[in-house]
């Protein structure tokens, strides 16, 4: 063997030897990273979430607050998401996704390799430029299972579950995952949100066009969102439908045909809590008793009984009422300095009181004004305070520097029962314990403290549905905001002589009064400590019948009468019609000196409304869960008679002369049979209206939240009943005008206005009265010159005959006794003849010239005696 061809052998045989020992440790190595692999894997999965969980995945919703009528009038969320099937999105939709997301979804196995790589080289190439090479699949274990930073570690579990629920899911499955998780921005999460705001439609109704903007929009919300930059976003439409084409997802036609398609943006929706959000915490009050942690997540249906266009007319009746109160006392800016204004505040403010404090500067460029409140130094921004600045004056001209305004302190949340200082066990309220208990110095003040404007009194109105007992309207404050004082519910105040119709509602129920019972309303008669004095100082001359006392709200003649008939009974008898406050059975409970909210108030002249018949206001009245399952509402109370249909329709005919005489006769001005009561506490605190016709009750306060009079010449006339005119004018629009039916048990006779006697033989100034049958007067009226036409020569009972008329045993023989008795055809009573004037009334305003008690305005339709037989919706 030549030298040449053995070393040619040993280096072949050298280089075979040291191939032969690398393919070993290529061997070792791999089996060793396999290892590594293996046993990194294994870590891994042992503390990997569940894909389970994938399986129930349940997102959070959106609840909806519906009107009556299925309107949306509130949302509440954490996600503003509604979930929708794969099943119901359309193939054009999904492919769109696709084709900006992962065209190759249905292909893969949950990973693209390729993309991996090519988004890794991007990244080492660039610090500035990150590329992601995630599938969908990976997108939904990235937003469901783990957390979005950016470590190894989470994109090793990532790749791991990516594999894993793709064996675990479907792919439809996982796409609606996707797609209902994804966000487009606008705080709108999942495709069928996406599709509501930005056209207006559910996802299954949108076009090829609107589909690949939408999917364009999965990038990134806040560069390609219409709504934010529309040549871009329809930029990447464009994008989106090359890719759609490129892939066979869409042909030439239908992607041409989309590009030239304009672009149609739905309004920008208006914020929904803004109409009702008294409505939508209350469905979240019951909704969070019914279900518990689980409304967290949302997709709850709420249906409600407000009707959507009466809601708005009552907000914008209370802010019309509360307006022309603030133009009236001057509460409008500019606000200029009184020179003998009351002295500020003194002290250190604290919790939820409104104080006196003094503007001592102005910042335009802020917007604020610095108000000195005693020790403290505070803040105004006028950013909210369009109220009392309508005009949008800048800081410097609304209020001149020296002027004291009442203020409160930001944060701190009103109580939710004012001037309220024991519960019904008689514990202090914690807006009371807190106010008793010291409080320590607070730390010296290093910035200005944010003070709210409490310049003007605030409002509440609520509306029922006489024949349903829904509630139509609620409204507990001027502004509409989320999480302030729904004063309606919440608000405990004093009714004043709206309370009065219950004291003489349950004489006539106890068949002791009528409406032509005589009254005492001479302060100097009662027989008891408590001797309050009449509004009208004209008053209390001379005894006055029961219609004439309500009428102008005498308050001697209530006080007499509940004196005669109870407090207890008349508190058990409020009780019944629907007031569920605590009420105290003294004599001051005739002028309504015991706290109750409005929407009580309502409740039980709505019970009166309805021939005395309670029933249990409704206000929510169906909610539907995420998975589709009505829930079981608390059982809604047995309904009972507080009072018989004749007894009812006797108080309600004797409260249609509050209107058509007395007190609230502006509400004539409504065209139509009204029955009503206002009411004014001391010192004008609680101004009220409680009316109804016959188809909606409806309740009206005014007040201060702490309880500061509302001024001179402030009443319920003027303070709270142009809001009820205005509210009922606007609902009962073009709704056809009806009188209260008279049922049966009804008389109507001739009485003399001044005793209540039956009228004599051809007595001119004769009235017609209404009775409930066996409760009118025996006993005729003495002539005018001392003579007697009939009866007793002692004049009878002095009063309305009550006692002989119930006593009697035979009827038809009492019937014979008295003449001109006539069976109520349900036609409004009218006088004969007699002039009365019409007295200075609760609300302090004369009434100057006389007019005929019953008298019908002129030229205004003759209202029905009959509901239509399908009365049109509120």
């Amino acid at each position: 063997m030549e030298p040449e061809q053995a070393g040619r052998r040993g280096v072949k045989a050298t280089i075979v030897r040291w191939l032969k020992r690398i393919m070993v440790a290529l061997l070792l190595l791999g089996a060793v990273g396999a290892a590594v692999v293996a046993l990194g894997i294994k870590r891994f999965e042992a503390d990997l979430p569940s894909t389970a969980e994938l399986k129930n995945y349940q997102p959070p919703q959106v609840t909806r607050i519906l009107a009556r009528d299925g309107a949306v009038i509130g949302e509440l969320f954490t996600e503003r998401r509604t979930v929708v099937r794969i099943a119901l999105i359309p193939a054009h939709m999904k492919l769109a996704v696709l084709a900006a997301e992962d065209a190759a979804f249905y292909e893969h196995t949950g990973l693209n390799y390729l993309g991996m790589l090519r988004a890794i080289a991007v990244n080492v190439r660039s610090t500035s430029k990150r590329q992601g090479g995630s599938t969908i699949t990976q997108q939904v274990v990235k937003n469901v299972l783990l957390t979005p930073e950016r470590t190894f570690d989470r994109k090793a579990r990532e790749v791991i579950l990516a594999r894993k629920i793709e064996q675990e899911l479907t792919k439809d499955e996982i796409l609606e995952l996707y797609l209902n998780k994804i966000y487009f921005g606008h705080s709108r999460y999942g495709i069928e949100e996406a599709a509501r705001y930005y056209f207006g439609k559910s996802v299954r109704d949108v076009t090829l066009a609107e589909a690949a903007m939408l999917a364009g929009v999965v990038k990134g919300p806040g560069v390609y969102s219409p709504r934010i930059n529309l040549q871009r976003a329809t930029a990447r439409r464009a994008f989106v439908l090359d890719q759609m084409l490129a892939k066979g997802f869409a042909d030439a036609a239908q992607v041409e045909a989309a590009k030239r398609e304009a672009v149609t943006l739905a309004p920008e929706p208006e914020s929904l809590n803004e109409l009702a959000p008294e409505v939508v915490a209350e469905a979240q009050r019951m909704l969070r008793k019914l279900a518990g942690p689980a409304m967290d997540r949302g997709g709850y249906t709420v249906t409600t009984t407000i009707d959507p266009a009466a809601q708005s007319a009552a907000r914008a009746a209370v802010r019309k009422n509360l307006d022309a109160y603030a133009k009236r006392h001057k509460l409008l800016a500019p606000l200029k300095r009184a020179k003998k204004e009351p002295a500020s505040f003194d002290g250190t403010p604290s919790g939820y009181r409104v104080f006196r404090g003094v503007v001592t500067g102005a910042d335009d460029a802020k917007g604020t004004l610095s108000v000195q409140v005693g020790t403290l130094r505070g803040v105004v921004s006028l950013k909210n305070a369009d109220r009392y600045n309508p005009k949008g004056l800048k800081p410097s001209e609304f209020a001149e520097v020296g002027k004291v305004v009442r203020v409160s302190l930001m944060g701190a949340a009103p109580p939710s029962v004012p001037e309220d200082p024991e519960t019904e066990d008689g514990d202090p309220t914690p807006a009371a314990a807190a106010s008793a208990v010291p409080t320590a110095p607070p730390p010296p003040q290093t910035a200005p403290v944010p003070l709210r404007l409490e310049l003007g009194p605030e409002g509440a109105l609520v509306a029922i549905d006489v024949r349903t007992r829904e509630i139509r309207a609620l409204v507990g404050s001027y502004a509409a905001t989320r999480g302030g004082l729904d004063r309606a519910t919440f608000a405990k105040r004093q009714p004043g002589s709206t309370f009065k119709p219950f004291v003489f509602g349950y004489g006539i129920k106890a068949r002791t009064m009528t409406p032509a019972t005589i009254l005492e309303t001479n302060p100097a008669a009662l027989g008891s400590n408590y001797k309050p004095q009449n509004y009208d100082e004209s008053e209390g001359h001379s005894p006055a019948r029961l219609r004439e006392a309500l009428a102008h709200s005498v308050n001697v003649a209530a006080v007499s009468a509940i004196g005669r008939l109870g407090p207890s009974n008349v508190a058990a008898f409020a009780n019944s019609l629907g007031i569920h406050a605590k009420l105290g059975t003294d004599l001051s409970l005739a002028l309504g000196a015991y706290e109750i909210t409005p929407r009580e108030m309502a409740t039980a002249y709505a019970t009166i409304a309805a021939g005395g018949l309670y029933e249990e206001p409704q206000l929510i009245v169906k909610i539907v869960g995420p998975d589709g399952a009505e829930l079981s509402l608390p059982p809604r109370p047995p309904s009972h008679r507080a009072m018989e249909e004749s007894e009812a329709y006797v108080l309600t005919n004797v409260l249609t002369s509050v209107v058509r005489d007395g007190t609230g006769k502006a509400a004539r001005a409504l065209g139509r049979p009204i029955a009503g009561k206002t009411g004014t506490s001391n010192q004008a605190k609680d101004t009220w209206f409680v009316g109804y016709s016959t188809d909606l009750a409806c309740a009206v306060w005014t007040g201060y939240d702490d309880a500061a009079p509302l001024g001179t010449g402030e009443a319920g006339a003027s303070a709270a009943l142009p809001a009820f005119i205005e509210f009922m004018k606007k609902v009962h629009d073009k709704r056809p005008v009806t009188d209260f039916p008279a049922p049966r048990g009804i008389v109507r006779v001739k009485i003399d206005p001044n005793t209540g006697l039956l009228a004599y033989e051809g007595q001119e100034d004769a009235i017609e009265e209404v009775f409930l049958a066996g409760t009118e007067p025996s006993d005729i009226a003495p002539l005018p010159d001392g003579g007697v036409d009939g009866g007793e020569e002692d004049g009878g009972d002095g009063g309305d005959g009550l006692d002989a008329g119930v006593a009697a045993a035979d009827e038809e023989k009492k019937a014979e006794e008295v003449p001109e008795v006539v069976l109520d055809p349900g036609v409004e009573a009218k006088p004969t003849k007699a002039e009365e004037p019409t007295p200075k009334g609760e609300e302090g305003k004369k009434d100057e010239g006389k007019k005929d008690e019953g008298k019908k305005d002129e030229g205004k339709k003759k209202p029905s005696t009959e509901h239509p037989a399908e009365p049109p919706p509120f």
